[in-house]
C-alpha cells in the first residue's frame, strides 16, 4: 500500500468516527434531556439570577470613560485641533 492509499484509507477512518462521535453525542443528550429534564429546568431561575452579576462584570459600553465632556466642549477641541493643523504648512 503506497502512501496516497494510505492517507484516503486514514481520512475514511477519520470521517467514520467522527459521525460516530456525533451518533454517540445525539443519544447521549437525548437520554440526559429526557432523564433530567425536571433538574436542569429546575436550576433556570437560579441561573437567571447568576447571569445578572457576572453581565455587570463583563459589560463594557455605553460610553463609559467619558465622563465629564460634553457635546459642546467635544466639538470646541475638535475646532481648535482644526484649526491649529490649518495654520501650520
Amino acid at each position: 500500500m503506497d502512501h496516497i492509499e494510505q492517507h484516503d484509507h486514514t481520512r475514511q477512518y477519520s470521517r467514520r468516527s467522527k459521525w460516530v462521535l456525533m451518533g454517540f453525542l445525539v443519544v447521549a443528550g437525548f437520554f440526559l434531556w429526557t432523564e433530567h429534564r425536571a433538574h436542569l429546568l429546575g436550576i433556570l431561575p437560579y441561573l437567571l439570577f447568576l447571569a445578572c452579576p457576572l453581565m455587570h462584570l463583563f459589560h463594557h459600553g455605553h460610553g463609559h470613560g467619558h465622563h465629564g465632556h460634553s457635546k459642546a466642549s467635544t466639538t470646541e477641541s475638535t475646532m481648535q485641533a482644526e484649526s491649529r493643523a490649518g495654520e501650520r504648512p
